[in-house]
């Protein structure tokens, strides 16, 4: 018995020509910076605040907002810079960075970072721009 099946490299390079542009291309690796966080008496400084938001391509208001929201503190954006009420540490602050990464910047669908959010009436949804995903999203 014959059997005329694909090798592994065939189906792949079939798979790899399926690809959207925009996912074909894709050389660099997305990397969010590390939050450079000090304490100085009651308050934290994110100081690298922006870079952050600007990495994650999305509104540094949108992420100062669902920051505040986790920590239940009251903060202000001063230039490239976010300081909050209270003393949080790194890892706190880290770890809800990458909640926010989850929820509201990686595409469920395809784990791609190339996503952005709409709102279509009253609903607002992560648009996946490398599958075409549109995943709706919780309102801050």
């Amino acid at each position: 018995m014959e059997y005329d099946y694909y090798d592994y490299e065939k189906l792949l390079e079939k798979a790899y020509e399926e690809l959207p542009e925009n996912v074909k291309h894709h050389e660099s690796r997305f990397e969010v910076p590390a939050a450079a966080v000090t304490i100085e008496g009651n308050k934290t400084i994110i100081e690298n605040f922006r870079d952050i938001a600007e990495a994650m391509n999305r509104d540094p208001n949108h992420l100062l907002k669902f920051i505040l929201r986790e920590v239940a503190t009251a903060g202000v954006l001063e230039g490239r810079r976010v300081i909050l009420q209270g003393r949080f540490t790194p890892y706190l602050i880290a770890n809800k960075m990458k909640k926010y990464l989850k929820e509201y910047v990686i595409c469920p669908v395809c784990g791609s970072p190339d996503t952005k959010i709409v709102k279509k009436e009253r609903f607002h949804f992560l648009k996946c721009e490398a599958c075409g995903a549109e995943t709706p999203i919780a309102h801050l």
